[in-house]
């Protein structure tokens, strides 16, 4: 039985315990008495105590985040009750801050803040010395564990302790750097500084290998890939020398930085390869002033213009309600603004107040109201009422639902298009359809697909008065794109009518399909 147990409950099944890999890779001559275990937030918490207390662990290290707070803090307080001579250790950064203001830290016996790669086995290390004195569930040293910044030099990597189940049928996770040069108070990752990289060579070797056991989906989750272009430009060459269709990488780029060098090399890639989520947040310039964000709108502008027009990258681009001095009008801009610029998709995420960021000191000023319940999104603020913030909670749901699901590529764009000349705004319009969404339907989920086109086709005839002869063969076009032969009744008339799509656009694995399916955007877990 091993001594160690590491565990911790995932988003969803296809998710990896990434951090938790780095600690068992780095346990040194306790590798083998280590176990990992993963479980969902959905399996029951006495199911998952059940399977941790079969190992018979004498130290249960248990990964902490926002997607898994509560879970686990129920998971903490029946452990603690039953096995009180287990010694159970948190880390993660859902524990690295406030620590003396939270349940589940008062319940555990010990909490390991910052990066545990090393820091977590040493505590082990010293925990089961052999000694004479000292007795089981007896912890040595300080409650409280400040981790210092690991060298990455001297981490283990942990890829190889991926299994091939893993590989089949879950998201690979992969990093080349740590940390972020900016400071953008809403994000953890600006506490963070300075970013590191780890050696090249090693980490290509390990990506190789990972290549070479079938692997092909990878989610680099370095928070500024493109920072260090020598490094980035490296591993995009490796890739594309060893690419091999269904080859699929995800990268988190600093949206106003991609020089010639990069640009070269990205427009090489085949459709179907890249995916850049890109950080845009605001387009407001006195808001990125508040929260310290550097960004330059006018090279945001170029560059996904550029992507958008000369390579097959799959752009993701994120934009955030309720931060301080953003009002409704000012956020409508930036939206309008997003959509011109055309990429792939657009997540409009709520602001969460994550633990440890200095977003708190615009709580007076901009009268910013947090829920206390994870994942800690904002209710107002001065500028945005509830009433409104609801509404956009509503709008972004929508928006997944409709725009981004690649269901309603050409008729979402209807919204919008002018009649008689006049530019609409694409937030305006989509605005009154998730409105009247919500009065007809009164839920954000389980509407079918079926039900959405038939919703769609009644409000774009309807509500926004454009004929049926262009909205029933465009909505026939959408439903066609995914393959799918059966006719809704609402455009039984119109099928007759338009001829079937070419092959190569009914593939069911676009990248945006690609992404969704494996859990790359979207989800709960980065």
């Amino acid at each position: 039985m091993p001594l160690i147990v590491l565990a911790t409950l995932n988003a969803r099944y296809h998710h990896c315990a990434f951090g938790l890999r780095y600690l068992q890779a780095n346990m040194g001559a306790l590798r083998d008495e280590t176990a990992l275990l993963e479980f969902t937030i959905n399996q029951p918490t006495l199911e998952i105590l059940d399977a941790i207390l079969s190992q018979s662990p004498r130290i249960v290290g248990l990964g902490v985040y926002i997607w898994n707070v509560d879970e686990t803090t129920r998971l903490v307080a029946d452990l603690k009750r039953v096995a009180p001579e287990v010694t159970v250790v948190l880390g993660g950064p859902e524990v690295s801050y406030e620590t003396d203001h939270q349940s589940i830290t008062q319940l555990a016996d010990v909490v390991i803040t910052g990066e545990a790669d090393l820091a977590f086995a040493e505590f082990c290390r010293e925990q089961l010395a052999p000694t004479e004195t000292i007795h089981a569930g007896t912890i040595l040293g300080p409650r409280i564990i400040h981790s210092p910044v690991p060298d990455l030099n001297k981490l283990a990597l942990p890829y190889e302790l991926y299994s091939d189940s893993d590989t089949a049928h879950r998201v690979i996770y992969v990093e080349a750097s740590r940390g972020c040069p900016f400071t953008c108070e809403f994000c953890l990752s600006a506490l963070d500084i300075p970013v590191r990289q780890f050696a090249l060579e090693p980490f290509l070797d390990a990506m190789n290998r990972l290549l070479v056991r079938g692997v092909k989906q990878f989610k680099f989750v370095d928070r500024t890939f493109n920072l260090n272009i020598r490094v980035s430009r490296a591993i995009l060459e490796f890739f594309l020398e060893r690419y091999q269709p269904g080859l699929f990488l995800h990268f988190e780029l600093i949206p106003d930085r991609l020089p010639d060098a990069l640009k070269e090399i990205i427009a090489r890639f085949p459709a179907g390869s890249l995916q850049f989520e890109v950080g845009i947040q605001t387009f407001n310039d006195d808001v990125s002033d508040l929260i310290s964000r550097k960004q330059d709108n006018a090279l945001v502008d170029q560059n996904l213009t550029w992507l958008r027009d000369n390579t097959a990258v799959h752009v993701h681009a994120d934009l955030i309600v309720g931060l301080p001095g953003e009002s409704l009008e000012s956020f409508a801009r930036g939206f309008d603004q997003l959509v011109r610029l055309a990429p792939h998709e657009i997540q409009v995420g709520i602001l969460k107040r994550l633990r440890g960021t200095p977003i708190i000191r615009h709580d007076q000023t901009w009268e910013m109201v947090y829920s206390p319940h994870p994942p800690y999104e904002i209710l107002r603020t001065s500028l945005m009422d509830f009433n409104t913030v609801q509404e956009l909670r509503r709008f972004a749901k929508y928006w997944d639902t409709i725009a981004n699901s690649g269901n309603f590529v050409e008729s979402t764009k209807l919204l919008w298009a002018p009649s008689d000349g006049t530019p609409l705004s694409p937030f305006a319009e989509f605005r009154k359809l998730a409105n009247w969404l919500y009065r007809s339907e009164g839920q954000l989920h389980g509407i079918s697909l079926s039900r959405l086109v038939e919703l769609m086709f009644q409000y774009l005839t309807q509500a926004a008065g454009l004929a049926a002869t262009i909205v029933g063969p465009t909505l026939w076009r959408d439903y066609q794109r995914g393959g799918r032969s059966d006719k809704p009744a609402c455009l039984r008339p119109f099928a007759a009518e338009v001829n079937d799509l070419a092959k190569s656009t009914t593939t069911s694995t676009s990248p945006k399909r690609q992404s969704r399916r494996l859990g790359l955007v979207n989800e709960a877990q980065p």
